[in-house]
């Protein structure tokens, strides 16, 4: 038996075992334990990871320059460099504008970074670890993004950027930021971990969040839009941020040859770089303090597979989004339901609920987690308040606060949320509606 035929038995047999053992769903039954999220797959991503294992080439090959053709090709953008995971992306994102190619518009120590603190601690932490200076600013409910207004009045002298989260799928006020950052020629970093697939309309056009700002990122954790298990993206237009990406994902070399090829632009041996010798080999030569981000091939594979599917994963959030609201809007004097940005259209990472006065989050949460239905907290809910601005807290330096963050503070205190990812059965949502409306009777 030659090896592409052994190849192909083995092949058949992966997808025989997930239809025998991976395709056995059980009907839903009251009180089953619901995740948040979960991965949805079917036998071509086993299949893929099988096939990549084969292969044995393990760091990025094939299966990655296909994803990121292919993640390109949907969001419409014209550069998507893999990593590893989406904190991975945001610290790519944010070291690219770092580096020394940008001139003047490099961020540098000292410099600050308008963000907020509800949120996840990656969209933060590099602005921290390269010395800059996060400014943060409180949000608005029910869009749970930043609040806009306060913008300018976060604005100083050293402002270079804003890094924004669209806050579980929900894209913040693109139009307004955007104005903002190109009045004042502020980077715009959009971290899209938690949006992939949601729309905004802006300029009469409508495109994919994390591709209006400057740089986008993307996170392929299992319980985001689609999986690889780890995993992660940064994607842009722009072909200076792009190469300054890719060289500091690939530990800052100069050189743009492919992983085992050598020699591509035929000049690997007769240039000057800085105080090298002359000739000295360019695939050793770095231009950036760098790191080694790459993910795997065979985290590549899933990934292929996964955007196939994505754009039913996508619909599905919104169908289950729509469920889950339409089912609770009886209860309005009661919870704050979320709301949609103006102009967008959001492929929903979750259901974020706002308890009102009289009604205990933590009772409630705890009612609906007996009941099997699984929460969350909106991350970090204010990261400003955490173990790890301990330091920072005591010294009065390090980080702004524009006003209060009140709004940041009630969330902390009284939101939650609940999953809509596209696993989810009409039952079980239905299930949920009736959990939660159980817990608020009880409080009421």
């Amino acid at each position: 038996m030659d090896e592409a035929t052994m190849k192909q038995q083995i092949l058949k047999m992966v997808e025989e075992y997930f239809n025998t053992y991976h395709n056995q769903k059980k009907p839903f039954t009251p009180g089953d334990r619901i995740p948040y999220a979960s991965r949805v797959y079917d036998s071509e991503e086993m299949v893929n990871l099988v096939d990549s294992a084969l292969e044995f080439w393990l760091t990025s090959g094939r299966y990655t320059d296909q994803f990121e053709k292919d993640l390109s090709a949907y969001l419409g953008v014209r550069f998507c460099s893999l990593v590893n995971s989406g904190s991975s992306a945001n610290l790519l994102a944010f070291a690219t504008l770092t580096s020394p190619l940008l001139g003047d518009r490099a961020i540098r120590r000292g410099d600050e970074v308008i963000t907020v603190a509800a949120g996840f601690p990656t969209t933060v932490t590099p602005a921290i670890q390269f010395g800059a200076v996060p400014v943060f600013v409180d949000l608005t409910i029910p869009q749970y993004n930043i609040d806009v207004s306060r913008l300018e009045a976060a604005r100083s002298e050293k402002t270079k950027a804003v890094m924004l989260a669209h806050t579980l799928g929900n894209p913040f006020d693109l139009r307004a930021v955007k104005e903002f950052c190109d009045k004042y020629g502020l980077w715009l970093v959009e971290d899209n971990c938690d949006a992939l697939g949601s729309t905004y309309t802006i300029d009469g056009k409508t495109r994919f969040t994390g591709t209006i700002g400057d740089i986008g990122t993307s996170s392929f954790y299992p319980p985001h839009h689609m999986t690889m298990g780890e995993g992660g993206a940064v994607y842009t237009d722009d072909p200076l941020l792009a190469k300054i990406s890719r060289s500091i994902r690939d530990w800052g070399r100069d050189c743009v040859c492919p992983s085992g090829c050598d020699n591509v632009c035929g000049h690997r041996f007769d240039r000057q770089y800085g105080e090298l010798p002359l000739g000295y080999d360019h695939k050793y030569v770095y231009s950036h303090f760098g790191y080694n981000l790459k993910a795997t091939d065979m985290q590549a594979a899933v990934g292929c597979a996964q955007l196939k599917k994505f754009p039913s994963f996508v619909e599905r959030r919104k169908a289950n989004f729509k469920r889950l609201k339409d089912g609770l809007s009886d209860l309005s004097d009661k919870l704050i339901l979320p709301e949609a940005a103006k102009d967008s259209d959001p492929s929903w990472f979750g259901f974020l609920i706002t308890c009102k006065e009289g009604i205990s989050r933590n009772k409630l949460v705890q009612y609906i987690e007996s009941k099997g239905v699984q929460t969350r907290m909106l991350f970090a809910g204010n990261l400003t308040r955490h173990p790890c601005f301990d330091e920072m807290r005591k010294s009065g330096e390090g980080y702004r606060v524009i006003g209060d963050l009140s709004v940041t503070d009630r969330i902390m205190s009284d939101t939650f949320w609940i999953g809509v990812y596209p696993g989810m059965t009409d039952e079980m949502l239905d299930y949920m509606i009736e959990v939660i409306k159980e817990g608020v009777k009880q409080e009421s």
